[in-house]
C-alpha cells in the first residue's frame, strides 16, 4: 500500500514538472498560433499574391501582371484624395476622441451626484452597429427632410447639402466617428484617473500648485499609458473607417469621401478589380502599421520618461 501511494505521488510529481515545463507551456500556444495563421497570415499572404495578379475577384483563372497594380495606384488621380481623407478620419477622430474623452473623464471622476448614469449615456453609442449610427445621422444631416435643415427652415434660412459638400462631408464622417467611440477612450480614461494616488494632489495643493500645474505634472504623466492605449486604438479604428462613410455618403460624390477601405470596396465589388483592391489594402496595412507602431514607440517612450 505504501507503495503504491508513492508511486501515485511520484507521477504527480512527474505530471506537475511536465506541466510546468517551458516544452509544455510552448506547446499551449500552439492552438492560437494555428488560428493566427489561418485567419491573419494565410489571408494577408494571399492578398499581397493576388495584389500581383489580373484577378477579377470571381473567375477560377488569373494573369500575373507584376507590379502593374501598384504603378496604376502612383499614377491614380484619385489616390491622393482617398489617402488623404483615410489620414483625416485617422489622426481627426484620434485628436477629438482623445481630447473630448480626456474631458469627460475629468468631469466624470469628480463627485457628482449623476456621474454614473452620465457614463452610461455617454457609452451608449459604442454598442450601436457603426454603420446603423451612419444612418441616424444620415437623417440628422441629409438635404430633403433633414433634421438639421429642417430648423435651418424654422428660421427661414438656406437649407444645406453637407453630405455631397467636400469641405463638409469628411469632417460629418469624422464627426460620427468621434461620437460613437468617445465613451471608449473616456472609460480608459477614467480607468487611468482612478489609479491615481490623491496623496500626489494633496501634496501638490500644500505645496501651493495651481490647477494646470496640477494637471500638467501629475495627471498627464500618470495618465501617459491610458494615452498610449487610447492613441493607438483609435489611430487603427479611424484609418480602417468603413461602415460610417458608406451610410453616410458611400464614399461620394466621386472620390470626395473615400477612404481606403471603400476604395478597396468599390474596386472589389463594383469594378470587379480584386488585383488592384489588394494593392489598395496593401497600401492600407503599410499605412497603418507605420504611423501605429510609430506612435506606439514614441508613446512608450514619453511613458518611461514620466
Amino acid at each position: 500500500m505504501k507503495a503504491q501511494v508513492q508511486a501515485v505521488q511520484s507521477t504527480r510529481r512527474i505530471c506537475l514538472k511536465r506541466i510546468h515545463s517551458t516544452i509544455w507551456l510552448n506547446i499551449m500556444y500552439v492552438p492560437a498560433l494555428l488560428l493566427f495563421i489561418i485567419f491573419i497570415f494565410y489571408p494577408f499572404f494571399k492578398g499581397l499574391q493576388i495584389s500581383f495578379t489580373n484577378w477579377d475577384g470571381f473567375s477560377q483563372s488569373y494573369s500575373w501582371v507584376g507590379l502593374e497594380n501598384y504603378w496604376r495606384m502612383l499614377n491614380d488621380p484619385n489616390i491622393g484624395t482617398v489617402v488623404k481623407n483615410t489620414l483625416i478620419y485617422g489622426i481627426g477622430s484620434t485628436f477629438f476622441q482623445n481630447i473630448v474623452g480626456l474631458a469627460y473623464a475629468l468631469l466624470l471622476n469628480q463627485a457628482i451626484k449623476t456621474r454614473n448614469i452620465t457614463r452610461t449615456i455617454i457609452y451608449l453609442p459604442v454598442i450601436i452597429s457603426p454603420l446603423i449610427m451612419g444612418y441616424i445621422w444620415y437623417f440628422f444631416f441629409q438635404y430633403d427632410g433633414g433634421a438639421l435643415n429642417d430648423i435651418i427652415l424654422l428660421f427661414h434660412g438656406e437649407p444645406l447639402n453637407m453630405l455631397v459638400d467636400p469641405q463638409w462631408n469628411v469632417w460629418i464622417i469624422t464627426f460620427v466617428n468621434t461620437y460613437q467611440y468617445v465613451g471608449v477612450a473616456m472609460v480608459i480614461y477614467l480607468a487611468g484617473l482612478q489609479t491615481i494616488p490623491k496623496d500626489f494632489y494633496e501634496a501638490a495643493q500644500i505645496d501651493g500648485a495651481s490647477p494646470w500645474q496640477r494637471f500638467k505634472h501629475i495627471t498627464i504623466p500618470m495618465l501617459m499609458p491610458s494615452i498610449t492605449i487610447n492613441i493607438v486604438l483609435n489611430l487603427i479604428g479611424g484609418l480602417k473607417l468603413f461602415d460610417v462613410i458608406v451610410s453616410l455618403t458611400n464614399g461620394g460624390p466621386g472620390y470626395a469621401s473615400q477612404s481606403l477601405s471603400t476604395a478597396m470596396y468599390k474596386y472589389y465589388f463594383a469594378s470587379m478589380d480584386a488585383g488592384y483592391a489588394a494593392a489598395l489594402g496593401n497600401l492600407m496595412f503599410i499605412i497603418i502599421s507605420v504611423i501605429s507602431i510609430t506612435s506606439l514607440v514614441l508613446l512608450r517612450r514619453k511613458e518611461i520618461a514620466g
